[in-house]
């Protein structure tokens, strides 16, 4: 029956991959069963372009002839363990004194995976603020494209403005919203 396939079902699970070159990737869910393919499209619809292998992730699916597919994400939880990240220059920092840095709106200048690193800038404000793959993935994400929309907490590095955590400015919005 077409009326069974067209259910949705809420599933929790965990990354396995995601490609943003490739536009996909999948999510393995923790009832068990097959793979769930992530489409960018659906991630995109979620105010994000990519997602860090590993991250905790609750998404609506449907049972479709090519399999189990995600259809939305709900939510999006960071891999860290709520630990600093591993950088020189937040090692001195608890995990509290980062938190209660306030998230700001920014856009990314660039980034560059390959290399690990990239730029930001707050809004209103001309200078650069360096943000670091390690601190990408801790905070849920693989990948930045140029524009997108960050709500990012900053810390005065050794060398300058960093991040010390970035999420999507949608995630940042809801975040707000629920405090």
């Amino acid at each position: 029956m077409n009326e069974n396939s067209a259910k949705t079902r809420r599933i929790d699970g965990v990354v396995k991959w995601f490609d943003p070159g490739r536009g996909f990737g999948f999510v393995v869910s923790s009832e068990g069963g097959p793979d769930i393919l992530l489409h960018a499209n659906v991630l995109r619809n979620f105010g994000q372009s990519s997602v860090a292998d590993g991250a905790k992730v609750s998404i609506l699916t449907q049972d479709t002839q090519r399999g189990v597919q995600a259809i939305e994400v709900l939510a999006i939880e960071s891999v860290s363990n709520g630990d600093a990240p591993g950088l020189e220059d937040f090692q001195s920092m608890s995990p509290e004194e980062i938190r209660a840095t306030p998230l700001e709106p920014a856009r990314v200048k660039w980034f560059n995976k390959d290399k690990g690193f990239g730029f930001a800038n707050v809004f209103g404000r001309s200078d650069d603020v360096f943000v670091h793959i390690e601190v990408l993935r801790a905070s849920g994400l693989s990948d930045l494209q140029p524009g997108e929309a960050l709500a990012i907490r900053v810390i005065d590095g050794r060398r300058g403005k960093m991040a010390s955590e970035v999420c999507t400015w949608e995630t940042a919005l809801n975040t707000e919203t629920k405090a």
